[in-house]
């Protein structure tokens, strides 16, 4: 297993692409349910770098098919600089969020750090949703739907481009786990595009050890691993604090293998966590499971292994 690298925690606190208002308080949650503790007492160097800063959420309708997209830009761009720093310096850096448009802009960044390092991408993308929407297709304009489409080049330029290559992913780069919800034009455009995706029903049939284990197969030290964790991949009975809720998705159990094995890999080289609405949570019980399956990510386990 790869040693962990120092740990920077970096807050995003805006909802600005999401349906529900209250995502941005997402990342002091996070800090009162103790994330940096947690990590602190696993014996990692964690630096926590307070929040970006952009515009605010004028809630505004659509515009030509996308919500907010210019406070969405300048939000994605904060991101990307911010992560990109952290990863130039050889850190593992934890976005906070926040609503999951942003996971364009950290992973944009990871990108572009694996192609002037040599290093082989492999984003995990555990979610209910697909947030493979475009304009074309999006029952709602808002951007939280998108990323993936925008990361693989289907979106505004402003967003395809951000980094300057485009597209910044391919989708064989990309594995899905725990989806449930996929609208009915973007399941066309998943199925055209051949998005590896491992939803709920194969995750019932298989198992989540199989899953993972096909999802993490061929890694190995070349590979930087980018988990986008967004917290309504959860059972919304264990994890109600996100705006859009989808019944059906991993429990306790399942939820704990599936961050455990992401650990045995040795491969994680940065991590989102978004989605987390504290003003939908019950005191904070959300974000603290949060917290607790972030620790196993990073190597808590019940008993020493090998």
């Amino acid at each position: 297993m790869q040693t962990i690298r120092p740990v920077s925690l970096i807050g995003a606190p805006t909802d600005i692409g999401a349906g529900h208002r209250g995502a941005s308080m997402g990342p002091e949650a996070l800090r009162v349910a103790g994330l940096a503790e947690a990590l602190t007492a696993r014996g990692l160097d964690v630096v926590d770098r307070g929040n970006l800063s952009g515009p605010p959420n004028p809630w505004q309708p659509p515009v030509e098919g996308y919500r907010h997209l210019p406070a969405v830009l300048a939000w994605n761009r904060a991101v990307m600089q911010a992560i990109g720093a952290e990863l130039a310096n050889e850190r593992l850096p934890i976005l906070l969020g926040g609503d999951h448009c942003l996971a364009i802009g950290s992973i944009t960044a990871a990108a572009r750090h694996c192609r002037e390092s040599g290093k082989r991408l492999t984003v995990l993308w555990l979610d209910a949703h697909a947030d493979f929407n475009t304009s074309a297709i999006t029952p709602s304009g808002n951007i939280h739907g998108m990323p993936v489409a925008c990361l693989c080049g289907f979106g505004p330029h402003e967003l395809t481009e951000i980094g300057g290559h485009a597209p910044t992913l391919t989708p064989d780069c990309i594995r899905q786990i725990g989806i449930r919800s996929v609208d009915t034009g973007e399941k066309r455009l998943v199925h055209d595009v051949g998005l590896d995706m491992y939803d709920m029903r194969y995750i019932d049939e298989v198992g989540m050890k199989r899953v993972m284990e096909e999802a993490l197969q061929n890694l190995g030290a070349n590979d930087h691993l980018h988990v986008s964790f967004d917290i309504d991949f959860l059972d919304p009975a264990i994890a109600p604090g996100v705006g859009t809720t989808i019944p059906g998705g991993p429990n306790y159990r399942e939820a704990q293998l599936c961050m455990e094995m992401i650990a045995d890999s040795g491969c994680l080289g940065s991590l989102d966590i978004m989605e987390l609405n504290p003003a939908l949570d019950v005191r904070n019980q959300t974000a603290q499971l949060a917290v607790d399956l972030v620790d196993s990510l990073f190597g808590k386990s019940t008993l020493m292994r090998d």
